[in-house]
């Protein structure tokens, strides 16, 4: 009985062991509650001062605001909720009390911003405190339509600094109510780079529509976005100014593949190609295959992630074989398919033998005969060797000229013979008298 009891008294002692954590815990979570509860009821947030909006680059603001002097800074750990209203809806907290934000700033900007206290069990929040950037002036449908733009990786001339470099084409559309002598230009941004086109294409009208940029800093590894602004000027109107951003990886054109080779060996087909120019490294390409049969309009496609391709074929046909590249989601966000290469025609179509000789000596034999006329007629030839033939004579009227003709002819030979007659007479008595 008394090990019984002793026994009884050990596991007692082992679960009041176990339990005395779990209280701990437990009125730890109750006083960590009620001190919340207490701190919300004596913590006043304020709202932020001197919140301000200002421009500091091609579509790119600055907000900046300060803490309220007069916050009880004491166990205070705040933080700051963002709005942004216009020109987009959007939203952010962040513990510092400033923020660089980019966007389109032709339609002005806006935003809000209050102080945060979040803590396990409750967050509280202050009222707002708003601050705008107006929109710049300008008349309506003055400024660019339809922007677009797209970038194309080549090879840079300093290749011991940067092997590669981006360039960067935009094109537009004049404002439908620009007045006709309006003149726009066109500059981008790309991180704290800056730069204003030079190079531009003119309509008829002498304006700028399109913009060349041979050179820049766009790094197409990079994940800023690009920003492209475009003002005018003009001497009938304020022409307002147009802001667009572009998402690198959405408007590079990917260069096509390099040195495409082709080789037949008996029925097989062998492609091989080189990566496009392009500053990313062989493994972060795919590639798309297109061998075209004109025999038959048969198209075979291929996706690829290596830059070699066997493929079986029959030997009585011309295939033209083409290759495009993309930059896998291994390397950047995939962009679009790039330019497909040129061209290459291999092999070579063969006809049967009975159909080749149809075709060739008729065509011969007439080629032959057109030669053969032709310095005939040159030649004056053909008349020798095919004189005209006469047609008779049925004509009513030259049967009666011939007829008229023959007795006359008949009449005359009739009066030379008497007149012979007569002359030899007349000689007769003349000689009788004598």
């Amino acid at each position: 009985m008394l090990r019984t009891r002793g026994t009884e008294g050990i596991v007692h002692r082992q679960d009041l062991t176990i339990m005395q954590p779990m209280l701990l815990i437990l009125v730890g979570a109750w006083t960590t509650l009620q001190a919340d509860l207490l701190s919300d009821k004596k913590v006043l947030l304020r709202p932020p001062v001197n919140f301000t909006v200002k421009a500091i680059g091609l579509a790119q603001v600055l907000l900046h605001w300060a803490p309220n002097p007069d916050q009880e800074q004491r166990n205070v750990d705040l933080q700051y909720h963002v709005k942004i209203s216009v020109p987009q809806e959007d939203e952010y907290n962040t513990r510092k009390t400033e923020s660089k934000y980019v966007a389109p700033l032709h339609d002005g900007f806006a935003a809000s911003v209050r102080s945060i206290l979040r803590r396990s069990h409750s967050s509280l929040a202050s009222s707002w405190v708003s601050a705008e950037l107006k929109a710049p002036s300008g008349s309506s449908g003055t400024s660019v339509m339809n922007l677009t733009c797209t970038t194309n990786t080549v090879v840079s001339s300093h290749t011991h600094l940067r092997p590669y470099q981006v360039s960067l084409r935009c094109t537009w559309l004049v404002g439908k109510d620009a007045p006709e002598d309006t003149q726009y230009f066109l500059y981008y941004r790309f991180g704290v780079w800056t730069e204003e086109c030079q190079e531009y294409s003119r309509d008829a009208l002498d304006r700028n529509t399109a913009c060349w940029f041979p050179r820049t800093f766009i790094n197409s590894k990079g994940f800023e976005q690009l920003a492209v602004h475009v003002n005018g000027s003009s001497k009938h109107a304020a022409i307002k100014p147009f802001d667009q951003l572009f998402t690198p990886h959405a408007i590079d054109q990917v260069n096509p593949p390099m040195n495409v080779t082709v080789e037949i060996e008996e029925t097989s087909l062998y492609i091989q190609w080189e990566k496009p120019v392009s500053a990313f490294p062989v493994h972060c390409f795919n590639y798309e295959l297109k061998i075209y049969n004109p025999k038959n309009g048969y198209f075979q496609m291929e996706k690829l992630a290596t830059n070699k391709f066997v493929s079986k074929i029959d030997d009585v046909s011309t295939y033209s074989i083409q290759v495009r590249a993309v930059v896998s989601s291994s390397c950047r966000v995939s962009g679009s398919w790039g330019e497909w290469s040129q061209p290459i025609y291999v092999g070579k179509e063969k006809k049967p033998l009975a159909e080749w000789h149809l075709i060739v000596f008729p065509a011969t034999a007439c080629f032959v005969l057109l030669i053969f006329s032709l310095i005939c007629r040159v030649c004056r030839i053909w008349i020798k060797l095919f004189p005209p033939i006469p047609a008779p004579k049925s004509n009513i009227k030259d049967l009666l000229v011939v007829t008229d003709y023959e007795k006359a002819a008949w009449n005359e030979t009739k009066i030379e013979a008497v007149s012979c007659v007569e002359e030899a007479g007349f000689e007769v008595m003349e000689n009788s008298m004598f």
